[in-house]
């Protein structure tokens, strides 16, 4: 068959001619098919699917109400480019309530069709050619994707035990330092489930007003803490000089595809973002919006149920792990177990060169299913969100099983 001319017409960003011949296989797409051969060798035994990303329950009642409610009106047809004045009072109200920060919901908030898109969008406004965006592995990589497309460059700083999960800011190159533009953090964090301190906050500001750099600080899983008050980098004195931050209504609201998220705090970065996006999309549909206000305004009734659950599994789950060898810590945020890898079985029948290896091997060998990450250390992340749609006794009865699987083996790290 003829190559299509095409074939010579694809950026280089996404592979240029060389584009749809990759035979990569991905770690998620080796997942899925490690998951569909497991079934297919044990179909009696069915997979514990800890692997998943996102909550395993749905909206609370009340809001998916509001979005039936809303969906009809005549008034919410309608584009609504940069969101709807009712929605930014809304997130202006929580921002006060949940972390004490005052914000001008006309010039200091504006929505976005979830984190994702939001972290898409941010390089375009302040990335050049040769300009840098300093990025923390592992971790959620979609920024520094953007700001490769755009023609600049990545810096990674590794989170590991050692740091306590935090970049080390003093590592990066006086080059590095003046070619950054953009610094992204993101905490509780994905995949580690690390906090940040508010000493390591303001250590984060004062960096960045010294090197004229912007902190996109991704909140995504800011409402799930379990150690005191959920803490916002515009809290902390002159963070609102130097920082954005990401909210999102998936994970601390059941929301995730719902698709709504806000940038918020420096008025300039935030009127930037603003610009790009109003030349990208057109805004979320406004029912969804009006919706998200009932959850945000009953934030104090909804979260604390959704952490308790998911601060409840982590326990559980760690207790599991520290029993066969494991150094597990529940995590301060999120809704992940992150670990590092076994070398192998204690009795040397077995060893794993990596996080990849052993999370393969629980696949095929345990049923159970969790993501790798070899990119700070070989590791793997657990998530509490395991479908349990029976309630509490199903949940227990999860955890129970997790637990007998992994009873008859002992691990070398």
């Amino acid at each position: 068959m003829t190559e299509s001319y095409l074939q010579e017409n694809f950026a280089a960003r996404i592979g240029g001619n060389m584009f749809g011949k990759d035979t990569t296989i991905y770690k998620f797409e080796k997942i899925k098919r490690a998951k569909k051969a497991a079934l297919a060798a044990n179909p009696s035994l069915p997979i514990i699917d800890m692997g998943v990303g996102e909550p395993d329950e749905g909206a609370f009642p009340q809001v998916v109400q509001a979005l039936a409610e809303e969906a009809g009106k005549w008034e919410n047809r309608t584009y609504t480019d940069n969101g709807i004045d009712e929605f930014r009072l809304a997130v202006a109200r929580y921002m006060k309530g949940l972390f004490e920060v005052e914000l001008n919901p006309e010039s200091e908030i504006v929505h976005a069709i979830g984190s994702k898109s939001a972290l898409s969008l941010i390089p375009a406004a302040f990335i050049n050619p040769g300009d840098i965006t300093i990025m923390t592995v592992p971790g959620y990589p979609i920024m520094g994707t953007w700001t490769r497309y755009l023609g600049g460059e990545v810096v990674n700083l590794p989170l590991t035990t050692a740091n306590n999960y935090l970049p080390d800011l003093d590592s990066l190159t006086a080059d590095q330092k003046t070619r950054a533009k953009l610094l992204y953090l993101n905490y509780p964090n994905n995949p580690t489930g690390a906090s940040a301190t508010i000493e390591f906050f303001k250590k984060a500001v004062t960096f960045a007003r010294e090197n004229n750099i912007l902190i996109v600080q991704d909140a995504a899983y800011a409402p799930l803490n379990f150690t005191g008050k959920p803490l916002s980098i515009l809290s902390v004195e002159g963070g609102m000089d130097v920082a954005v931050e990401l909210h999102s209504m998936s994970k601390g609201f059941n929301m995730t595809g719902w698709r709504l998220s806000w940038v918020c705090g420096n008025k300039l970065a935030v009127k930037a973002f603003a610009n790009v996006k109003d030349n990208t999309d057109s805004g979320q549909f406004a029912a969804i919006q009006k919706a998200s206000i009932q959850a945000l305004d009953a934030q104090e009734e909804i979260t604390p149920k959704i952490c308790e659950k998911y601060e409840r599994r982590l326990t559980q789950m760690t207790e599991t792990l520290k029993k066969i060898g494991f150094d597990a810590i529940v995590p301060q945020g999120s809704f992940y177990l992150y670990v590092v890898a076994p070398k192998g079985t204690a009795d040397g029948a077995i060893s794993f060169d990596s996080g990849e290896a052993f999370s393969q091997w629980l696949i095929k060998e345990k049923h159970i299913s969790s993501v790798p990450w070899d990119d700070a250390g070989n590791c793997v992340r657990f998530s509490a969100t395991f479908v349990a749609r029976g309630g509490m006794e199903e949940e227990e009865q999860v955890l129970g099983e997790f637990e007998k699987r992994l009873s008859d083996v002992k691990f070398v790290f």
